[in-house]
């Protein structure tokens, strides 16, 4: 519906009013004539007794003040910081985080919204739209809780603090989709992968199964003779520390056919 000073005058709306301080017409017929609601009515009447003068429907545009020239350059400095971040091919950090920004600006004594951030960024080059999340169409392979453990590794400079990377081992129950253990190690060993499996197996139990990638923690694999070296082994001839472990606890090892399968659904799992 049209607002009212673009169907009536100031001089009608106050016709209107004044008939119903006079009781001479009912509020619910007045409501009726303007097109209004019990809430803008009484607002109108109040402005009418507070100033029958001065009173008009006229639309009146209030500008927004102006942020001060140091907010300015506070929000643009924190843009810029997180666009570092998210240039930086080393850390983990694709998309923007406007509400930290925010939170950042807040400590510094900065208020301002949200959308006037958005805003900001995207004069300055520092937007990035969000990608469409996927559907993930995986389905569950297990019937029970601790039937198969998806275990992998992820490497990343974790933090724009940190001078090195970080290996990520994370387990992942199929099932449940419960993420059963998650730390961090300075390096990927056979040592870090067996005291994730023991510090999963003392909290939650022997699982039946773990699927993991070829990676040559988890296994032997052979690789193809040459004319410089003749291999004797064959492929799971040999089992790494990690899988003697699960020989012992009596755990099935079931392996990827890539290496990026696990770590692709682990990381999925993980940041939700």
């Amino acid at each position: 519906m049209e607002q009212i000073h673009k169907r009536f005058t100031t001089a009608q709306v106050k016709a209107l009013l004044k008939g119903y301080l006079e009781k001479n017409l009912e509020r619910r017929e007045v409501e009726e004539i303007l097109g209004i609601g019990k809430a803008r009515f009484f607002s109108l009447l109040k402005e009418y007794r507070d100033d029958p003068e001065g009173f008009s429907v006229k639309y009146r545009r209030s500008s927004r003040a102006r942020i001060p020239e140091g907010w300015e350059k506070g929000i643009a400095h924190a843009l810029h910081e997180e666009k570092e971040l998210i240039d930086d091919p080393t850390l983990p950090v694709t998309c923007y985080n406007y509400s930290a920004i925010r939170d950042r600006l807040a400590g510094w004594g900065i208020e301002v919204s949200l959308p006037t951030i958005i805003s900001r960024a995207r004069e300055l080059g520092c937007y990035r739209p969000r990608k469409s999340k996927q559907a993930h169409d995986r389905e569950v392979v297990t019937a029970a809780v601790g039937a198969l453990i998806q275990h992998d590794a992820s490497h990343h400079r974790w933090s724009p603090y940190a001078e090195e990377p970080w290996a990520l081992l994370t387990s992942l129950d199929d099932f449940s989709r419960l993420i059963l253990y998650a730390d961090f190690w300075a390096a990927e060993t056979s040592w870090a992968h067996i005291s994730a499996a023991e510090g999963l197996v003392r909290t939650f139990g022997i699982p039946l199964r773990y699927y993991v990638d070829s990676l040559s923690v988890f296994r032997y694999v052979r690789t193809r003779d040459s004319v410089w070296r003749k291999h004797v082994a064959l492929t799971d001839d040999v089992d790494p520390q990690w899988k003697k472990v699960m020989r012992v606890l009596g755990v099935e090892v079931v392996y990827a056919l890539s290496p990026l399968s696990t770590t692709a659904l682990i990381v999925t799992f993980s940041t939700r």
